[in-house]
C-alpha cells in the first residue's frame, strides 16, 4: 500500500483510495485543529500546484472514490501558509447536516436579517432603509420567494470540469484537496469549511442552499478560497425576470456580492443571464 493509499484511507476507510491514490502529487492529510490538534484528518491537500487536469481525472473517478475533488485558494496571493488549508483553519464542531434544513426557509431567513438590520444587527434607521430600498427594488415589498428550477439543467458534470479548466488557467497556483463527500456541497461541511463565518456560522445551511442550487440550476462547488467560493453552473438563467429572482437568492446567501459588489439587484442581475460561473465573497 502506497503511502497516498494509507492518507485516503483515513479519510474514507470503507472506500477504495487505490482508485485515485496513483493520480495524485505528493500530499499530506489536515485536521481540523481548531477543534483540537489531534482531530482526525478531514482534507487531503496536495503540497503543490495541482497539475493541470487533475481535478477533471478526480472528478470523474468521484463515483468509484468517493472522494469530492476542489482546486483551493489560499488568503492572499504568495501566502506560504496557505492559509486555511495548510494550517487547519477548519471546524467540524459545530456544524449539523445540511438536510436538516429547508433550503427555501434557509434563503427567506437570509433575505430578511440582510434587508432589516444592520452589520451590527440594529434595526436600519430612516435613511438606512431608504438606501437599502434602492438596493433591493423591484422586492421592495420583500422576500420573492425563490426563483423556479431551470426547464434544463444541461451537463452539470462538463460545466465543472470546463470551469475547473478555466481557473486553473487563470491561476497555476491552486491546489488540489480531497474530501469524503457525496458531493462539493456537502464536501464543505464534511471538511469544516467556516468562510462564510461572518454572516453564517453553521456551514451545514450553506451546504443546505448549495444542494438546492444543484437540483434547480446544476452548480458544482469546483474552487473554494478563505472566504470564496466558486460554482460552475449548467442552467444559468436566460431572462431578467429569473435573473432578479436568482440575484435575491444571491443576496440571501452572500449579501457582500451585492452590498459591496454591484450595489443593486438591478445592476447585478444581468450578469446572472447566461453566465457559466457563480462567485461568492463574504467579508
Amino acid at each position: 500500500m502506497t503511502d497516498a493509499e494509507r492518507d485516503l484511507g483515513r479519510l474514507l476507510p470503507s472506500g477504495d483510495p487505490s482508485t485515485v491514490a496513483d493520480l495524485l502529487p505528493p500530499g499530506r492529510l489536515v485536521g481540523p485543529r481548531q477543534d483540537r490538534e489531534d482531530a482526525p484528518p478531514v482534507l487531503w491537500l496536495s503540497d503543490g500546484p495541482a497539475p493541470f487536469g487533475l481535478w477533471e481525472e478526480l472528478h470523474r473517478a468521484h463515483p468509484r472514490s468517493g472522494l469530492w475533488p476542489l482546486l483551493l485558494a489560499p488568503l492572499r496571493e504568495g501566502d506560504e501558509e496557505f492559509r486555511p488549508w495548510a494550517t487547519g483553519e477548519l471546524s467540524t464542531e459545530s456544524a449539523s447536516e445540511p438536510d436538516w434544513y429547508d433550503p427555501a426557509a434557509l434563503l427567506r431567513n437570509g433575505w430578511e436579517y440582510s434587508t432589516t438590520v444592520d452589520s451590527d444587527g440594529e434595526p436600519l434607521d430612516p435613511d438606512e432603509a431608504s438606501e437599502l430600498g434602492r438596493s433591493v427594488a423591484p422586492f421592495l415589498d420583500g422576500w420573492p420567494g425563490t426563483a423556479p428550477a431551470a426547464d434544463r439543467t444541461g451537463d452539470p458534470d462538463g460545466a465543472a470540469r470546463a470551469l475547473a479548466r478555466e481557473l486553473l488557467a487563470f491561476n497555476a497556483n491552486l491546489r488540489i484537496g480531497l474530501v469524503a463527500a457525496a458531493g462539493g456541497a456537502e464536501a464543505l461541511t464534511a471538511c469544516g469549511w467556516s468562510g462564510p463565518v461572518n454572516h453564517e456560522d453553521d456551514i451545514a445551511k450553506v451546504s443546505a442552499v448549495l444542494l438546492d442550487w444543484e437540483r434547480r440550476y446544476g452548480t458544482r462547488v469546483v474552487q473554494v478560497g478563505f472566504a470564496e467560493l466558486e460554482l460552475s453552473v449548467a442552467a444559468p438563467p436566460v431572462d431578467e425576470p429569473t435573473a432578479l429572482r436568482i440575484a435575491a437568492e444571491h443576496l440571501a446567501f452572500c449579501p457582500d456580492n451585492i452590498f459591496q459588489g454591484a450595489g443593486t439587484l438591478t445592476a447585478y442581475a444581468p450578469g446572472l443571464i447566461g453566465a457559466p460561473q457563480w462567485s461568492f465573497w463574504w467579508d
